[in-house]
Parts: C-alpha cells; sequence; structure tokens
C-alpha cells in the first residue's frame, strides 16, 4: 500500500494560498457587491457631481450598458446603415421617464456570408429607478424582440392609462401592447399591423379624432441583396439603386384591431423611401397633418381634409425641397414654434443644409437654414435625428442635432444650435461640454428629463456603437413648467393638442407629438423654459376633442398634471 507524504514547508505553502485565494474572491466578491446598483449592473462608477459642462456624460454611472449592433462585422448595405432609435417613456406609470431602443441583428439577407454571430442582439428597455441609475428589464418585460430593429414610437392606443410600443423593423414590425403589471404582450399579428415591408420611422396619431390613435408608418426601399452595381468608394448601393415601398397608414378600430385605410384615405404611393416621419397640426385647423423626410429625393407634407382623407401638398406648401430646389437625404423630422408666432414651423435633417421651414400661417413655408445661421454649420456634418428644445430653458426652442457619416462608421460631432431670437440661431456646441469634441456615428436619439428635475436630458444611438447618456447640469439654473395631459373624449395621449402658455406678456405654443426626431420618440410631458419667471399667467388648451380649457395663476419648477374636462 503506498503512502503519500507531504513536507512540512510544502503543506504549509499550500495552506496558504488557499487562504489567500480566497481572501482575493471574497474581497472581490465584496467589492462587487459595493460597487452593485439597483440595477444589478457591477463596477458603476459613481454619478458625478454637477461641474461647469452643460451636458455631461453619465453613461457609465447610469447602468445602461446598450451597444448597438449592425448585425454584421462592416457595413455591407443601405439597410445597416439605417441605425436604430430609443424613446423616454414611463411604461410602469411611476413617474419617472424609461428608455426603450431598438437594435440591429444578423440577418440573413442583409450581413456578410462570412460573418458569424458571436451573440444575438434584443431591443433593450431600461426601468429608470428614481435615483439617476436604471436598470435592466428587457426579459422581464417581454420585449426584447430579435428582428433587425430601426424605429420605435409610443403610444397609448387602447386608451388603458399605459403606454404601448411599436416596433419598425426590417422585415415584420412588432405592437407590444401593455399590460400594466410590468409585462407586455405581443399583439402584432392580431392587431393587423405586422406588415413586411422595411420600416423605418413610425407615428401614432389621431386622424380622424375619433378618441383613438392611429398608426402611420414610413416605409424605406425594396433590399435586392444581389445587387451589386455601385461605386466603389461609396461602399455599397445608395437608396436609388431599389424601389421604393408604400407607406402604410392604419386606423385604430378597437378591441386591438387596426384596419388599413392607406388607399381609402390618400397615402397611397410606391415610389417613396421614408426614413424619418411627424405628424402635428400644422394649420391649427384641428386635425394632425403627416410629413415624410424621404432619403434622395422629394419629401411628402400629407394636409388632413377633416378626418376624411389627405391630400399631398409637400411642393405647394414649401416643404418639399431645401432651399435650392433639391430633393435631398432627409432623416429627421420635428415641428415647433420657434419664432412665437403661433404657427408650427418645421425643421428637417439631412447630409447637407438641412432646412428650417418657417410657417407663414397662410398654409406655406419659407426655408429659412441660410438667413437663420444654420445652414453653414450643418454643411459639414451629415445630421440625423434632431429635435427642437429649450435645452437652457430661456423660454425659445433651440435645435438639438445628432451627427454621423452616412455609409461609413466614420464619427462626426453632435450640435446645439442656440435659438438667440430674431429668427437666429448661433452653435454653441463646443461651449456646452466635452461630449461635443467627440466624434460618433449618430443615429436616433430621444429627449426627456430623465431625473425629473425640470431640464431635457438626452440619450442617443450610435451605430455600431454604445449609446449616450447625457445629463442636462444648467438647464434648471432658470424656471420651467411640464405638463402631463390626459386625455378623456380625446385619445388619452392627448396627442394633437394645442396649447399657448402666457409669461409676462410673452406666450409660447407647443403641441402634444408623437414620434419626434428620427426613429425616436421624446420624453410625452410637454416642457416649457420660463426663463425668470416664478408663476404662468396663463395655460389656454385646446383639446383634439375641441373642448377648449383654461387654467390661470399656475406656480413654475412642476410638473403638473392636467386632465381633459
Amino acid at each position: 500500500m503506498r503512502k503519500t507524504f507531504t513536507q512540512p514547508w510544502s503543506l504549509l505553502t499550500t495552506l496558504s494560498f488557499r487562504i489567500l485565494f480566497f481572501a482575493i474572491i471574497f474581497a472581490a466578491c465584496q467589492s462587487d457587491k459595493k460597487n452593485a446598483t439597483s440595477s444589478g449592473s457591477i463596477s458603476l462608477e459613481p454619478l458625478p457631481a454637477i461641474g461647469d459642462d452643460f451636458y455631461l456624460d453619465i453613461t457609465k454611472s447610469s447602468g445602461i450598458d446598450f451597444k448597438h449592433s449592425i448585425g454584421d462585422d462592416h457595413l455591407t448595405n443601405i439597410i445597416e446603415s439605417v441605425g436604430g432609435g430609443a424613446a423616454f417613456l414611463d411604461y410602469d406609470q411611476d413617474g419617472w421617464m424609461d428608455i426603450y431602443v431598438t437594435n440591429g441583428n444578423y440577418h440573413d439577407r442583409l450581413s456578410d456570408e462570412e460573418f458569424k454571430p458571436v451573440k444575438v442582439h434584443r431591443n433593450q428597455l431600461y426601468r429608470n429607478n428614481g435615483d439617476g441609475t436604471y436598470e435592466n428589464v428587457t426579459k422581464k418585460a417581454g420585449v426584447g424582440h430579435e428582428g433587425f430593429g430601426m424605429g420605435v414610437t409610443v403610444g397609448d392606443y387602447n386608451n388603458d392609462g399605459y403606454p404601448d410600443l411599436y416596433i419598425s423593423n426590417h422585415g415584420p414590425n412588432v405592437l407590444y401592447k401593455n399590460n400594466g403589471n410590468g409585462k407586455f404582450t405581443d399583439v402584432s399579428k392580431k392587431s393587423g399591423v405586422a406588415g413586411d415591408e422595411s420600416s423605418v420611422g413610425a407615428v401614432w396619431l389621431d386622424f380622424d379624432n375619433d378618441g383613438l390613435l392611429d398608426l402611420y408608418i414610413g416605409n424605406y426601399l425594396s433590399f435586392d441583396p444581389d445587387y451589386k452595381f455601385f461605386y466603389a468608394p461609396d461602399g455599397f448601393p445608395g437608396p436609388m439603386s431599389f424601389d421604393g415601398e408604400i407607406d402604410r397608414l392604419y386606423k385604430n378600430v378597437g378591441n386591438d384591431k387596426f384596419e388599413d385605410v392607406t388607399e381609402a384615405m390618400g397615402v397611397y404611393d410606391p415610389n417613396g423611401r421614408a426614413m424619418g416621419v411627424g405628424a402635428a397640426d400644422y394649420d391649427g385647423d384641428g386635425f394632425v397633418d403627416i410629413y415624410i423626410a424621404n432619403d434622395h429625393m422629394v419629401n411628402y407634407m400629407y394636409h388632413n381634409e377633416g378626418g376624411k382623407g389627405f391630400k399631398e401638398v409637400g411642393v405647394p406648401s414649401g416643404v418639399a425641397f431645401n432651399q435650392v430646389g433639391e430633393g435631398t437625404i432627409s432623416m429627421a423630422v420635428d415641428f415647433a414654434d420657434y419664432n412665437h408666432d403661433g404657427n408650427l414651423d418645421l425643421f428637417v435633417s439631412d447630409d447637407g443644409y438641412c432646412s428650417l421651414y418657417e410657417n407663414r400661417g397662410d398654409g406655406t413655408f419659407a426655408e429659412m437654414s441660410y438667413p437663420s445661421g444654420i445652414a453653414v454649420a450643418t454643411a459639414q456634418h451629415v445630421g440625423w435625428s434632431s429635435s427642437f428644445i429649450d435645452y437652457d430653458n430661456d423660454g425659445d426652442v433651440d435645435i438639438f442635432k445628432v451627427n454621423g457619416e452616412l455609409k461609413h462608421l466614420y464619427g462626426q460631432e453632435d450640435q446645439i444650435f442656440e435659438n438667440v431670437g430674431g429668427g437666429k440661431f448661433i452653435d454653441v456646441s463646443v461651449e456646452r461640454g466635452a461630449y461635443f469634441k467627440k466624434e460618433l456615428v449618430g443615429r436616433g436619439a430621444c429627449f426627456g428629463d430623465y431625473d425629473n428635475d425640470g431640464d431635457f436630458d438626452a440619450f442617443i444611438v450610435n451605430l455600431d456603437d454604445y449609446g449616450v447618456l447625457l445629463r442636462n447640469d444648467h438647464g434648471n439654473d432658470k424656471s420651467w413648467l411640464m405638463l402631463q395631459l390626459i386625455g378623456t373624449a380625446s385619445n388619452r395621449d392627448a396627442v394633437g393638442a394645442r396649447i399657448k402658455i402666457s409669461v409676462g406678456g410673452k406666450e409660447q405654443f407647443a403641441q402634444k407629438k408623437s414620434t419626434s426626431g428620427y426613429l425616436s420618440q421624446n420624453d410625452p410631458r410637454i416642457h416649457f423654459g420660463l426663463g425668470d419667471a416664478d408663476v404662468v399667467d396663463k395655460i389656454e388648451i385646446f383639446w383634439p376633442s375641441g373642448e377648449k380649457q383654461i387654467i390661470e395663476q399656475v406656480e413654475a419648477r412642476q410638473i403638473l398634471t392636467i386632465t381633459e374636462p
């Protein structure tokens, strides 16, 4: 019988090593536990204190670890370059803005044949913990779709008080019904809005004012992976190499059902190549109109003819082309009254000078990108998601513009254009934070007050890269007011409601919208910067139902919920 003996010094060394090993493991576990947040993430950096920068990148401290994927190891086609979007929403109705982000994924018709995916990429839902951090609740909520995702639009289509999600994809789209218990149900096929096109932008609107949100889907192009004829330095064929696709308008008929009324309502067009889609009542007739930013071609404006149909008026209204009569590579769409004349103006970002359309109030627009000071500064960048926001709470809307190269993964700096009055804007980007010196390949972006401190923060989706959460640290140095509108006779989200506020003899106008910018949606609460005012003299709300409501002497610096009478 063989016996094995261990020399005393060897035994001591072994025991010491084991003790040291377990001590290191225990210390590491304790360190991870110490650094853990309610999001379940480890090693989060502490939330930074307020500094000198207006906007501060707090992504690594927030618990958001989203990385966008094109489902490939390099850009090989026009569909992969579209990118993803994001939305601020309060899915659990706890008063804090959550974030939903769409993602690309490996696709056998899009991805390089030699590319082997390491993992499946999914859309992500992050729940706001109310302490400056987020928790990934995608799996728990059941919204981690694995398709090739592009846009997201949020709307309470069944008026139950909980926002639902519509995801536009290359391939069938997805409608997630919010169950009100933290979980969602996929009702795409049951509802009849799945489709099978290459959808990019989408928007909720109540086009006939029946109290139910309808849905407009902007479809892009009929992609052919076998088409290879193109100019080599471009990387891949452009959008005009493929046929366009028909957009879809779905009427909400109740009971989770939608009816395709595209042809019946006059928005049928097989030649469009929709990117950004927006909806607003630009002429104040009480019915929401639709604007389509098309890629490499003329843009469309569908005027709502009293809820009974639409008429395309892009050319006669002056919003079909840019300032020199070109059909541009258009991306984002947003409406706001930037010059305080009571009319909704329009900003469309593109790969060049962009277009700022001033609403003349007679059904026509004047293109003002050059005289406003925007054109020269934007020409150096390719503009994607752009939104009107009053980032500094001084009482007029500015423009936040996200940039990135078209066909290559080349980064560009994002921009803020500050409204200085008199119809003028100036680029103040580099003065507003170190972030604006970074070069990223931006696509979708949503803007909203994630920490409920009265100013608009930003979440930006970057193509094939990590998303960025920017905290606004100085907007609330000035006063503000946010309105949470709840419709009763109108759709519950109050989409289409027009708001006028009076503060110290100055008026501001806004409208409740669904989608804003490119592939994305902003905070559903309506935000007003108030400068140095402590009180709003009067709030007037024109509900989609036709009801008018007036509230006077409202204290500033609050989030005010107003229910339609």
